[in-house]
């Protein structure tokens, strides 16, 4: 398709989405494109929503998550709980390469600066989901992102292209409260470390509960780095 038709193509789109609730945009993204559309999920404090809609309207979704193997301890009692009450359709990826292995050969990578950080996301987050995305032969990504989270996502349109792949955010609009509501309303459980003061959720070394005059954005990786790789805007 030329670059022209598929912009035209693109806002509108982003047009309709603008005038539908999240629940059409995830079952309109389904009935278009269906098993080229995929999820992924972090299993991150506010996870379970997008996990409820695919649920509801599109359970044989797959549903990625890439398993940095750093994860808290309460993350992988979370996943373990939302999955059976969600009944997904989970697909886990990893680093062919282990904590230990990692660690052995290129030490504490969340500790070596810019360029550790780097390494460290294409090693654990960038390869497996991109090796996902290419088993699973997904043309479509849905993602739980939304603009409220960080400055680097204020300006976000609910679909863009990464690559050749369309990338869609079906509750980017939504604010806290919105969230909040819906999982008081679907009695999803919470994450068992949101009431320890975390705000934002990530590998247990490089993420902090909030302190008094900090940003969400500053904690993670110590306000250095909040975009991990896989969600960069062209």
């Amino acid at each position: 398709m030329p670059a022209t038709e598929a912009q035209n193509d693109l806002a509108e789109l982003n047009a309709q989405f603008s005038n539908m609730n999240a629940g059409q945009r995830v079952a309109m993204l389904w009935e278009q494109y269906g098993a080229q559309a995929v999820a992924s999920t972090s299993f991150g404090l506010q996870a379970a929503v997008m996990l409820q809609l695919i649920a509801e309207h599109c359970p044989e979704m797959p549903v990625i998550f890439v398993d940095t193997g750093y994860n808290f301890p309460e993350t992988y009692r979370y996943i373990d709980s939302l999955t059976e009450k969600l009944e997904i359709n989970l697909k886990h990826y990893s680093s062919p390469y282990s904590a230990s292995q990692q660690e052995a050969r290129w030490g504490k990578l969340w500790e070596q600066g810019a360029d550790g950080l780097e390494h460290y996301s294409r090693l654990n987050k960038v390869e497996p989901m991109n090796r996902a995305l290419e088993e699973l032969g997904a043309t479509v990504w849905l993602s739980g992102l939304r603009r409220s989270q960080s400055s680097t996502r204020a300006n976000r349109n609910f679909l863009e292209y990464q690559g050749d792949r369309l990338k869609a955010y079906p509750i980017l609009d939504w604010p806290d409260a919105q969230v909040e509501h819906f999982l008081r309303q679907h009695d999803l459980p919470a994450h068992p470390l949101q009431s320890q003061g975390y705000v934002t959720m990530g590998d247990w070394h490089s993420t902090t509960p909030i302190q008094e005059g900090m940003t969400a954005e500053e904690t993670r990786f110590n306000g250095e780095k909040y975009e991990c790789g896989l969600h960069y805007q062209i």
